[in-house]
């Protein structure tokens, strides 16, 4: 049985017993996480709250990262087993700041969950020139879980679970201008590159990594009511994603596919906790299962739209993945070698 998922080779459903209506609370049951330590990215807000709030139920030390430290101590007031960092994950130094001072407690990590993320938003740059959803949805995963590489190796059964979504359909990974400093920016498309890169990273990852025990996995939450990512966007941004209609008018069946945001954050706790996934890694989930592999048919549409679902094949491409993994070590000045 061939043992990675380069070309989506292990992309079919598992038969998981959950669905898309599944909560969180519904597929952390019956584990126990006592003794574990997690990492959750945007941990204080939207499903990274929620997820946040269900790792600590099952027992599981969370350190949230912020780049808002008195909101998240607000959003996190009561919740027992929660400890926080302010990090920009924009930012370098943040990144290794927080990475330096966790390494320096010798603890190992056992779940990091890359959840934090941009969308929707202007042509904006980091310090070193980077397009911001890139560096923010992509590139800070990247270096983040690269300076924390020895803690992850050192938990002796880990797991890294990459937030990514269907947007991962607007676009491939441009490699020859990824900056979008040759073309003209088009927020959908740079944030849809952005999420193909997480799951190259996620299905380059898991190949390097799972000789020491680290998993990899990559994921789209669903279509959620009530977070964050959406308040950049205007109406004809949710137009062309089929929310709305040619009135403006939010879609009846649009309103019924909406997951709640305990439903949003079920599938993270899936790739981040199931034991059917103990043996199976770098693969892309959704609902709770492993996605279908969508066909490479250039006749068929990939667009993202809300009831569309399953993985393009170019986010799992061997050759891309490991093309992107010196481009990111290149972009971020950052050295990742597993050993």
């Amino acid at each position: 049985m061939k043992s990675d998922n380069y070309q989506g080779a292990l992309q079919k459903p598992l038969g998981s017993g959950f669905t898309a209506k599944s909560t969180s609370a519904e597929v952390i049951k019956g584990i126990d996480l006592t003794g574990k330590i997690a990492i959750v990215t945007g941990g204080n807000t939207g499903i990274g709250l929620e997820t946040t709030k269900t790792l600590a139920s099952a027992g599981a030390t969370v350190i949230v990262l912020a780049r808002n430290l008195e909101k998240s101590k607000a959003n996190l007031k009561g919740i027992m087993n929660i400890e926080m960092e302010e990090v920009d994950m924009m930012s370098p130094a943040s990144i290794d700041n927080f990475a330096e001072k966790f390494i320096s407690s010798r603890r190992p990590l056992h779940l990091l969950i890359n959840n934090a993320g941009i969308m929707w938003v202007p042509l904006q740059r980091d310090e070193r020139g980077i397009e911001s959803q890139l560096a923010t949805n992509y590139l800070g995963q990247f270096h983040l879980t690269a300076k924390l590489w020895p803690a992850l190796k050192k938990a002796n059964g880990a797991r890294v679970v990459n937030v990514s979504s269907l947007g991962h359909h607007n676009s491939s990974f441009n490699f020859e201008d990824p900056n979008f400093e040759k073309r003209n920016y088009e927020t959908l498309e740079a944030y849809g590159q952005s999420k193909t890169a997480s799951n190259l990273f996620a299905l380059e990852l898991d190949n390097r990594a799972k000789d020491f025990k680290v998993r990899a996995y990559s994921l789209h939450p669903g279509s959620i009511g009530g977070t964050e990512l959406g308040r950049n966007a205007d109406q004809e941004q949710w137009k062309k994603l089929g929310f709305l209609d040619e009135n403006g008018n939010m879609r009846p069946e649009i309103i019924a596919s909406l997951k709640t945001i305990p439903q949003g954050a079920a599938t993270t706790i899936f790739a981040a906790t199931s034991p059917l996934l103990n043996l199976i890694g770098g693969v892309y989930l959704e609902d709770n299962d492993i996605a279908a592999l969508l066909s490479t048919d250039p006749s068929i549409p990939t667009e993202a739209k809300l009831h569309q679902s399953g993985v393009q094949q170019y986010s799992l491409e061997e050759n891309s993945a490991r093309h992107l993994w010196d481009l990111s070590e290149e972009m971020t000045g950052v050295k990742f070698n597993i050993n």
